[in-house]
């Protein structure tokens, strides 16, 4: 009875664990959370002093004893303890006008395809600790399909690429099922070093993760681009060690990306190559449903329909698919229970 009552006054999450961002879904209000998967810890006091958008303007400009952590690696948990009180942050963020001292909701989380049951554990036991009662996990793509409105119950094929910021997952679904499927530790972060080491090969020039992060927002394409687009970009001269300024254009970012996104297409190929016959006859009609931060890289579609020769779109808010599609979930858990990952 009691646990029925804590339910009842607990904000049910819907929860995008990514290696760059995090995202929350509150069932009957949507997405309320959408902060950097970044926590900034005092080494001193093991004290946490910041989590989300506050502890990434630290990346690059902490001193010795604040040690700014990235708790997620390639969409897995890689520090338990910081993902925990992450978790636990955004949980009291969300409940912060709730009465309760101790929430204690359901959550509804998206992980990779490929996560092993060791990697799983962690994922669940962090968030169990944070306060969560139940926990039921998703597969990223799955999320991501259901985000997005297909009709993945169907007897239909849908292909879902969903470019994150430490996985790209690829998967064809049909009938409630993912029939082929890619997991790549090729994304996001991937790409921001790119962007780092041509800058360092290059130009010499030294930049911090946050200035390749905002230059592959401004610049990155993945095709030739009707108008011109040039930035300024500021760091540090490997050999004087003072400050530096050159300016770089859209074609220099797309040459510089050019390896990591021909691996994701790649990949993305030979998924199809593994798919049933029909089912590809049928994504040849339908499309590509493209979706993550990734997706929002300049014609990325236009060049993987010119690779795959299959028509590739981008989804609206490309960002928080995987997110929406765990909110659908908890909305209609009951009748969605099927499409989750079977508990241990």
């Amino acid at each position: 009875m009691f646990k029925n009552l804590i339910g009842k006054i607990s904000h049910d999450l819907g929860i995008d664990l990514g290696t760059a961002n995090t995202l929350v879904y509150v069932k009957g209000k949507g997405i309320v959370v959408d902060e950097p998967s970044v926590v900034a810890v005092n080494t001193k006091t093991n004290q946490i002093i910041a989590v989300g958008n506050e502890a990434k303007k630290m990346v690059g400009k902490a001193p010795t004893y604040i040690s700014v952590v990235k708790p997620l690696v390639d969409g897995i948990v890689s520090d338990f303890e910081i993902t925990e009180k992450m978790l636990k942050y955004f949980v009291d963020k969300v409940h912060k006008d709730s009465f309760l001292s101790s929430p204690r909701p359901r959550m509804v989380i998206g992980v990779p395809l490929d996560i092993t049951e060791v990697e799983r554990k962690a994922v669940e036991d962090a968030a169990l600790s944070a306060g969560a009662r139940e926990v039921y996990l998703v597969e990223e793509p799955m999320a991501a399909a259901i985000g997005a409105r297909l009709p993945i119950s169907e007897a239909i094929g849908n292909m879902v690429v969903d470019i994150g910021g430490g996985t790209t997952e690829i998967a064809v679904i049909s009938l409630s099922g993912i029939v082929s499927w890619k997991s790549l530790k090729t994304a996001g972060v991937e790409i921001d070093w790119d962007i780092i080491n041509y800058a360092r090969e290059k130009y010499n020039l030294f930049l911090g993760e946050n200035s390749a992060e905002k230059i592959k927002h401004t610049l990155a394409s993945a095709y030739p681009l009707e108008e011109k687009l040039t930035m300024e970009i500021s760091g540090r001269d490997l050999y004087s060690g003072l400050p530096k300024s050159i300016k770089v254009t859209d074609e220099e970012i797309r040459y510089a990306i050019s390896k990591t996104i021909n691996i994701i297409i790649d990949n993305i190929k030979s998924t199809v190559e593994t798919t049933p016959p029909d089912l590809v006859s049928e994504i040849y009609e339908r499309g590509i449903i493209l979706c993550g931060g990734g997706a929002k890289i300049k014609k990325i579609d236009k060049l993987i329909t010119q690779e795959t020769q299959i028509p590739c779109k981008v989804i609206d808010d490309p960002l928080t698919a995987v997110v929406r599609g765990t909110g659908i979930i908890l909305e209609d858990l009951e009748n969605m229970k099927e499409l989750l990952i079977p508990a241990n």
